[in-house]
């Protein structure tokens, strides 16, 4: 099994910066993807960045020049710095994982979550 921690959120004004972070555990676990969700209320979920053990990181338009990636995928740690955060951002930010043990081999996981409220 892996289990998936996140933390981060929190509230900000606009213009303001937090930092999410996400961290895999597991016996032998080995992550090959970390990407953050988000979804605001009424909204549909969005990707908002993407991390792999092989590629660039992706990011959704809406989040370009704003928030940024980084980490150590191979140690199943991935941080998502967001920068001149606006009301737009606000949303409930998920960590999702495909991660390899050698007893389940590779599967999805999800976190639950972490909100990021941004107002004046």
């Amino acid at each position: 099994q892996v289990q998936l921690a996140e933390s981060g959120g929190g509230l900000a004004q606009p213009g303001g910066s937090l930092r999410l972070s996400c961290t895999a555990s597991g016996n032998s676990v080995r992550t090959n993807i970390m990407q953050w969700y988000r979804q605001a209320p009424g909204k549909q979920r969005e990707l908002v960045a993407r991390a792999t053990s092989t590629g660039r990181p992706v990011y959704a338009d809406s989040v370009k020049g704003r928030f940024t990636i980084s980490g150590d995928i191979y140690h199943n740690t991935m941080y998502l710095q967001l920068n001149n955060l606006k009301p737009e951002d606000t949303a409930a930010y998920v960590c999702q994982v495909n991660a390899w043990t050698p007893a389940t081999g590779s599967n999805d996981y999800w976190g639950l979550g972490t909100q990021v409220t941004v107002s004046s």
